[in-house]
């Protein structure tokens, strides 16, 4: 009995040396370090989806000339201000002026050779007229005189055989009905000459309408020559402001029309009535961008200012370089001071997918994951912690909206690394403007 108390004695004597250099020196040295925290703060929370983009003009227009020759007159230089039909060029006009000039030459002649081809046609028609007429009379009289004649033979016939007549009375009458029939038959030849004029009137028919295709086809080489001199000076087709100018007075340019090439361009004018930024992003956020979705813009050229404008088209395809798939996405400037940007100038923009203000937060490293649930750590006494179940909303990448479990002025401890981990595992951005979290 006395061995069993003494091994006791031992043993208890042992557990305390233990519990005084190792338990108590262990928890000394855990309340000695120190912990980082935080506290719940009101605040606001964004999340967006990050990304570059090019800033372009509304309407870019490249100016080139239909006519060829040597610029005589440039008047606008790059970031003038145009107005639309502002005269941007014009070419020497000599070449095109002459040719003008024979295209009135030629249209002259053409029309000059239509009005005597239709005179020529005129008297050919009023000849035709009275020829017919003085055939047809004349061809009534031949009838009528050798019927007259053939009669008065035939009676100086009954005569003669009847012995009341003379032989040379009969000759006479003979003589006067052959007479008679060969003028019917030379007015019924002149009759038959006037299906002659006829066809002969229905070629000048012909020629007036040949001339009078000459006269159009010159009326069109005028009205090319015309264009063509018209060409020589070039308008501008919108309102905006000059932002290429590719030539200068004298240089000798090729026709936009006529040059295989496609011709020389002269300027490029670019409405900026309205700014936009072309946006790549990635296929990993575009399910989250939307039509009219609000958007921040920034410029590296304006520090510290930021531009709003909205999300106006989502492209349908994406674009795959170097197995990196990324979708275009037009955002419009709204802000009263787009105009400080330039057409491709870089640009970062935020478009904005959930925006809260005024709720409690806590910095992300407050909260961890356990059993599928979110919590965080509020300080107990002599360095113990307390773990607290929180509902959490949207975050950010370093903030996390608060929804219950903490009060605002709340202290939370701020996770070490390996606790943090857990709550990256389940709660990663995925991308630079972060992504939502469920509560």
């Amino acid at each position: 009995m006395r061995k069993l108390f003494c091994v006791l004695v031992i043993l208890a004597v042992a557990a305390g040396v233990y519990y005084f250099f190792v338990v108590r020196k262990a928890s000394t040295a855990d309340a000695k370090t120190p912990i980082s925290t935080a506290k719940v703060e009101k605040g606001a929370i964004k999340v967006a989806v990050a990304s570059t983009g090019r800033v372009v003009s509304n309407l870019d227009v490249d100016i080139k000339c239909k006519a060829s020759g040597e610029i005589i007159t440039l008047p606008f230089d790059v970031s003038d201000k145009v107005e639309k039909d502002a005269l941007l060029l014009e070419l020497d006009p000599i070449n095109e002026g002459r040719t003008k000039k024979q295209a009135e030459v030629s249209l002259s002649a053409s029309m000059a050779r239509l009005a005597v081809s239709q005179r020529n046609l005129e008297i050919a028609q009023l000849t035709l007229i009275t020829d017919r007429e003085r055939a047809l009379a004349s061809l009534d009289a031949a009838r009528a005189q050798a019927s007259d004649a053939r009669v008065k033979a035939q009676r100086m016939k009954e005569l003669l055989d009847k012995k009341l007549g003379s032989q040379e009375d009969y000759d006479t009458a003979a003589t006067s009905a052959a007479q008679a029939d060969s003028n019917l038959k030379i007015a019924q030849v002149s009759v038959d000459e006037l299906k002659a004029e006829e066809e002969s009137l229905e070629l000048k028919r012909q020629d007036v309408k040949l001339a009078e295709t000459q006269v159009e086809s010159d009326q069109i080489a005028l009205d090319i020559a015309n264009d063509r001199l018209a060409d020589t000076k070039v308008a501008a087709p919108i309102s905006g402001v000059v932002t290429a100018r590719n030539v200068e007075i004298g240089q000798i340019i090729s026709s936009g029309i006529s040059n295989v090439g496609g011709g020389t361009s002269l300027l490029t004018i670019s409405d900026l009535s309205r700014m936009f930024v072309l946006a790549s992003v990635d296929e990993s956020d575009i399910g989250r961008v939307r039509l009219d979705q609000s958007v921040e813009i920034t410029a590296d050229a304006f520090p510290g200012k930021r531009f709003s404008g909205k999300v106006v088209r989502v492209a349908a395809k994406g674009v795959n370089l170097s197995n990196v798939v990324t979708f275009e996405v037009k955002i419009e400037v709204l802000d009263d001071a787009k105009g400080l940007l330039k057409p491709e100038m870089t640009a970062n923009i935020d478009i904005i997918l959930s925006e809260k203000s005024d709720i409690l937060t806590v910095p992300n490293e407050a909260v961890y994951t356990k059993d599928r649930k979110r919590y965080v750590s509020i300080p107990g006494i002599e360095g113990a912690t307390i773990d607290k179940e929180v509902t959490t909303g949207i975050t950010d990448g370093s903030r996390t909206e608060i929804i219950s479990g903490v009060s605002e002025g709340d202290t939370v401890v701020l996770q070490k690394a390996g606790s943090d981990s857990r709550w990256a595992a389940s709660n990663q951005p995925g991308g630079p403007g972060g992504r939502m979290v469920f509560p």
